[in-house]
């Protein structure tokens, strides 16, 4: 063992990590419970300076996407992370922090000594988190993950944010798990789709004619872009955005300074808008809403948001609809139902998503089709749905939330209860956006509040905005505030007064 001195004992604040450095390696040190602990001190899922997040309840809680460590042992608690927190030896001489720069061991996978088959459908977000879940939480039998991408899981997040921006290329969009992995982890990747589930019989059957006998499955098949229904949507140059092989087509079809129509207001059709200016195209919004995001963030941030795309050229019409995409051997035009005509040179609708769920004909479903699971995240004996697809119960209401993090939270869930557990959904849903280099953080899901007090302003960030109904915080909003809003996903599971948050997150 190698120690190297890299601070002092005092050095260590209480309520924070401290970035210590040995060479290229990077190292958070932390208190819990009164003793130290050394980490990895970049997030494995993104690389975000862990010292840069809060100590809270004694987890470390990232300040990018809000993944979740217990301080005592760097233990995965809350994803997107996919993996615990490397752990490094470590000693204190005096008032002196000595430390290791060699981990100790990762976690082995578990052996296989276990004759039961779980079957996984869907490799995105939520279906990857549930196989890692498995094999992190001692499942040894067979895992198979049907995935219906040529492309093994990958993070979609990055495509409307910066593949359409030219930030990034297709070839650099992250992957969930590296090939490696996989294999480590013994999880059975097979190519195809499911066309159906016999859920008495505990089979699938796929479109290459196979059949899969399970002891338990997981239905994470997501979300599917809603087409246009218009005439003329089946031209070229109109698309819609779920995919890298989609996002390669777009980046591939728009040129520097030609003119793109963004059909609808979504949280993905505005990403677009921004990614498509930043990438040097005219862009057009046809919004549905004068206030883009009012329903979540509030008229102020909305407002702000709008204005911030304004700024940088994004033109909006919210009074008009589309009634056709113009164009012979390729989209010329959208025509609105005023009569007026935009010039087009390709069209992106972001109209919402419908889940996936074709393939469940035997299942009950909802009346948007997805399915109503209970708050374990069971369909029925033998079945769990997650994600996109699934409605769940969230403070005693059935909600079904398009979140990347969410799905991946249902997916632990759901792997826990798979071996037997008792756990349910119990935190605070939480996304991101980004428009024009500032990134928006949401907490919560709150249909109403009568009270909304601001640090800072909308419209000139940092800031954070809390929102509150009957004096209990039911959701949050901030920009460039990544530390207060860490400590509010965590503070946010149990009832918190206003009075009580403020206090918390300008300590």
């Amino acid at each position: 063992m190698s120690l190297h001195r890299v601070a002092r004992f005092a050095d260590v604040p209480q309520d924070r990590g401290l970035q210590v450095e040995i060479g290229d390696c990077k190292i958070v040190l932390l208190r819990a419970n009164g003793q130290l602990r050394a980490f990895q001190g970049l997030c494995p899922h993104a690389g975000a300076p862990l010292a840069k997040g809060a100590l809270c309840h004694g987890r470390l809680i990232c300040p990018w996407h809000k993944a979740a460590y217990r301080a005592e042992d760097g233990g995965l608690c809350e994803p997107p992370s996919l993996d615990s927190l490397k752990r490094y030896p470590l000693e204190v001489r005096g008032d002196e922090v000595w430390v290791d720069d060699q981990a100790l061991s990762d976690p082995h996978t578990p052996p296989a000594d276990d004759s039961r088959t779980f079957v996984v459908v869907g490799a995105g977000a939520a279906g990857t988190a549930c196989t890692a879940a498995l094999r992190e939480k001692g499942f040894g039998g067979r895992i198979v993950l049907i995935d219906g991408d040529p492309d093994a899981g990958y993070d979609r997040t990055v495509l409307s944010k910066f593949v359409l921006a030219g930030e990034m290329s297709s070839k650099e969009v992250p992957p969930l798990r590296d090939e490696a992995s996989y294999l480590t982890q013994r999880i059975e990747r097979v190519q195809g789709e499911v066309t159906s589930l016999d859920a008495p019989g505990k089979t699938l059957h796929l479109n290459n004619g196979g059949i899969l006998r399970y002891d338990a499955a997981v239905l994470a098949t997501g979300g599917a872009p809603n087409p246009l229904k218009l005439p003329g949507a089946e031209l070229p140059n109109v698309f819609v955005l779920r995919s890298k092989a989609q996002a390669e087509q777009i980046i591939s079809a728009a040129q520097p300074g030609q003119r793109a129509v963004i059909i609808g207001d979504s949280f993905i059709a505005l990403e677009c808008a921004s990614s498509l200016r930043e990438y040097g195209l005219d862009v057009t919004v046809l919004a549905r809403h004068a206030v883009p995001f009012a329903r979540q963030f509030g008229e102020a941030v909305g407002k702000a948001i709008r204005a911030l795309h304004e700024e940088h050229g994004v033109k909006f019409i919210s009074e008009h609809e589309a009634t056709q995409i113009l164009g012979d051997d390729k989209v010329e035009g959208v025509l609105l139902d005023n009569g007026l005509r935009l010039a087009a040179d390709l069209v992106l609708a972001g109209i919402g998503i419908h889940p996936a769920t074709e393939a469940f004909a035997s299942l009950p479903k909802e009346d948007d089709q997805s399915l109503r699971v209970n708050d374990g995240m069971r369909v029925t004996e033998g079945v769990w749905a997650i994600g996109d697809i699934a409605t769940f119960p969230l403070n005693g209401q059935p909600q079904r939330i398009e979140h990347w993090r969410l799905a991946q939270q249902h997916a632990r869930i759901a792997a826990a209860n798979m071996l037997g557990g008792e756990e349910h959904y119990l935190d605070v849903p939480y996304f991101w956006t980004h428009h024009f280099g500032k990134d928006y953080d949401y907490l919560g899901h709150a249909e109403e509040w009568d009270e909304v007090e601001f640090s800072g302003e909308p419209e000139k960030p940092p800031f954070v905005g809390l929102f509150a109904k009957n004096g209990i915080v039911v959701a949050a909003v901030a920009c460039d505030k990544q530390r207060a809003m860490a400590l509010l996903v965590e503070r946010m599971k149990q009832p918190l007064r206003m009075k009580e948050a403020w206090t918390l997150i300008q300590a």
